[in-house]
């Protein structure tokens, strides 16, 4: 999430201060993402630094003056908002990684590694969707939030279900490319040939 970017798009909508920002930052994403007021007035800092906000000088306290979003900001908006996000490398994601490491332990089920996670996963699920029934006809950005949290949650479950099927079909057909895998995998299973 890139704050930065967020900031400058409040920011076109006309000058703010800090805690304003703040509480529209949150408000817009409905509230999903909670923002440190101190990271607000670091992040204003930097865009200033960098020539794509200014703020009024008159105001000693920073907790007072005024933003607004400068042309060369306009501009770094508008690129950011029509450029994709890098996705061509995975990311290290903590579950994928955790899923492969116990795959290779003679010691581990890696089977009862991906339904405790399956679980846990489906539990989330279920605590979203109590919340979007609850609160998505108030707020239009809350419901948007969950709706994305929900697929990429979705995308976890079912990533896990393909990934104990292949596991299932590495032991029971196994090829040259999980050849290295498969003697920790028969181990736990009771498969060996």
């Amino acid at each position: 999430m890139s704050v930065r970017h967020s900031l400058l798009a409040l920011l076109s909508e006309g000058p703010k201060y800090g805690f304003q920002l703040r509480q529209e930052f949150e408000s817009s994403t409905g509230e999903v993402w909670p923002l440190n007021v101190g990271q607000v007035y670091t992040t204003l800092q930097r865009l200033e630094r960098d020539g794509l906000a200014q703020s009024d000088d008159i105001e000693e306290d920073e907790r007072q003056k005024n933003y607004r979003i400068t042309e060369k900001g306009g501009e770094e908006l508008s690129r950011w908002l029509r450029t994709p996000p890098d996705l061509s490398e995975p990311p290290r994601d903590e579950l994928v990684i955790k899923v492969l490491v116990a795959s290779r332990l003679a010691n581990v089920d890696v089977y009862e590694v991906i339904q405790l996670h399956r679980r846990y996963i489906v539990q989330l699920m279920q605590q979203w969707t109590r919340l979007k029934e609850d609160e998505s006809h108030f707020d239009l950005a809350f419901a948007l939030a969950v709706d994305a949290e929900l697929f990429r949650l979705d995308a976890v479950v079912r990533w896990l279900d393909s990934a104990d099927g292949r596991l299932h079909r590495a032991t029971i057909e196994p090829t040259p490319e999980n050849a290295l895998a498969l003697p920790s995998i028969r181990r736990r299973t009771g498969t060996h040939r």
